[in-house]
């Protein structure tokens, strides 16, 4: 009689080994600063407030378009602008609700749909702001090239119609489930 192989436990060892040192780091903010530019783009993924927040100091948040179903997730680092956006999404700050930032014409790990970011430095929140860098996210994307010129001077993006509705987590980027 044969005895069967050792080399699946071995396997299976080893990928778990792998996925809790890949949760290890990506839970290290200087891995997550490092690994910014070279993550691929993931499946996109809703979540829930059950999972653990990634760090104090990165914080990323889903911004909606009324009355569009269009969503574009920013990363704040900031400690004060993370602040504003729980505020702006429990309701305690009510004024200055709107995105604004610099647009990055690159796609981010973290918002897989769109060839484009904001620059987290760049982010802030406010209530009214000039025409001039109003747009709708698609329209930003289709127009992309000419963004930072006639359209978007200065890169400046501050779509009218912006409004953070919910902080996501960063794990659920990279989870194959859909959590509501």
């Amino acid at each position: 009689m044969k005895t069967a192989p050792k080399l699946p436990a071995a396997i299976l060892a080893a990928i778990t080994l792998g996925l809790l040192a890949l949760l290890a780091i990506s839970n290290n903010p200087a891995y997550e600063a490092a690994a910014m530019d070279r993550l691929p783009t993931p499946a996109v993924v809703h979540g829930s407030d059950t999972l653990p927040m990634t760090t104090a100091e990165t914080a990323y948040f889903v911004v909606g378009f009324p009355p569009q179903d269009w969503t574009f997730t920013i990363m704040l680092t900031d400690t004060a602008r993370i602040q504003e956006a729980r505020d702006i999404i429990h309701g305690v700050q009510t004024d200055k609700v709107r995105v604004m930032g610099t647009i990055i014409k690159a796609p981010a790990f973290y918002n897989p749909h769109w060839s484009y970011h904001l620059d987290p430095a760049s982010i802030e929140f406010f209530e009214v702001a000039v025409e001039v860098c109003d747009a709708h996210p698609l329209y930003v994307e289709e127009h992309l090239e000419e963004a930072c010129g006639a359209f978007l001077p200065g890169c400046v993006w501050c779509p009218c119609s912006s409004v953070v509705t919910r902080e996501v987590h960063l794990f659920e980027q990279f989870l194959p489930i859909v959590v509501k």
